[in-house]
């Protein structure tokens, strides 16, 4: 019988939506087996709505608890550090939501802890999983969609004052970012999942929509390692809420749906640049294997590498990756300069993005 893994989910909101789409569906290879968080009525509103029996407002007993196996994180982002390490140093597999944690140094003591761990820990970037995506990696990885030339990466949501109506949201200390941290970091995720790292970036950060200390629009513009350029816009003041990659590559242009929180479902618009390229990419696509969406397909490759003892789907470098870009925009705007990549630890932000 294969290992059925004993997970305790920390913070019951989008903790709700981990087991949901991430381990009801695999229950044969997790148990959510402990729910914790400080909110005692969404503590057991969500415990009776599973039939969780273990249920706790005190983190420490999950970590020292030995029949636990994975710690999942899903608390506001301003404790996910601690809580990883936490986790790292009882020797349990993390899995952790965005931001993984609140600066580059904080990344890099986390990334120096899994060194030491007997467990493996996972950020969540649930967008990277959906047929559409899927089949747009495999292009891109096989080689046939030739050169890359530009790309755009739109996030168009809407938050109002009532979203903000909470202790967390809309402030540096707690959410650590506006629109660019809690909202377009999965797309931009999914931007250089496609199109590889970033090695320049020149950004505009403004507060616009709502009365937060955060940003809630941006724009930025990017050179890529490979001399791709790329543009990421992202509000929270859209009418409409969408979500969209745009990819031009030398044989193929591709386009992600519009769905505002999948756009990895597909199905994407795939436009070959000639015949002989539709006929590779149709060739191609032709035994493409099913993947689930968001938290579903994650939580599948998770449970293979821990299996098999293979690094994790995503990992800390990509989580890496996603904070070095948020960092180097907010510098950029605020110094009205063009930022280099990678960041290091001389540089002035590597110890906290926030003003």
């Amino acid at each position: 019988m294969s290992k059925r893994f004993r997970v305790a989910i920390i913070g019951c909101g989008i903790g709700r939506s981990h087991i949901v789409e991430g381990y009801l569906p695999h229950s044969d290879k997790y148990e959510v087996a402990a729910l914790c968080d400080l909110d005692e009525a969404r503590l057991q509103a969500v415990a009776d709505e599973f039939s969780i029996t273990r249920r706790t407002r005190f983190s420490d007993e999950l970590m020292a608890d030995p029949e636990i196996d994975i710690i999942d994180i899903c608390t506001p982002p301003a404790v996910h550090t601690k809580l990883v390490l936490q986790a790292l140093a009882a020797g349990k597999h993390v899995v952790c939501e965005k931001p993984l944690t609140g600066s580059l140094a904080e990344v890099d003591e986390v990334r120096r802890a899994e060194t030491t761990s007997r467990g493996v820990l996972m950020p969540i970037f649930q967008y990277r999983y959906g047929e559409g995506v899927a089949q747009a990696k495999r292009i891109i990885d096989s080689g046939l969609a030739g050169k890359p030339y530009a790309a755009t990466a739109e996030t168009f949501w809407r938050r109002t004052a009532d979203y903000y109506d909470n202790p967390w949201r809309g402030r540096w200390a707690t959410e650590l970012g506006g629109v660019l941290m809690t909202h377009a970091i999965h797309l931009h995720d999914m931007l250089t999942y496609l199109m590889g790292p970033v090695e320049r970036v020149f950004a505009r950060a403004e507060t616009r929509v709502n009365a937060i200390e955060v940003e809630d629009c941006v724009s930025a513009s990017l050179l890529m390692r490979n001399g791709a350029l790329a543009s990421l816009t992202a509000t929270l003041g859209a009418a409409e809420e969408i979500s969209r990659l745009h990819l031009a590559f030398e044989h193929v242009t591709l386009e992600s749906n519009h769905a505002a929180y999948s756009p990895g479902d597909g199905p994407w618009r795939i436009v070959p640049a000639s015949d002989e390229a539709k006929q590779r990419i149709e060739a191609l696509l032709a035994d493409n294997p099913p993947v689930g969406r968001r938290f579903n397909g994650q939580m599948e490759a998770f449970y293979k590498t821990l299996l098999a003892g293979t690094k994790p789907p995503v990992t800390s470098e990509d989580a890496r990756f996603s904070l070095e870009l948020v960092t180097a925009i907010y510098h950029s705007n605020d110094t009205h300069a063009d930022v280099a990549l990678p960041i290091t630890d001389s540089h002035p932000k590597y110890h906290s993005w926030r003003p």
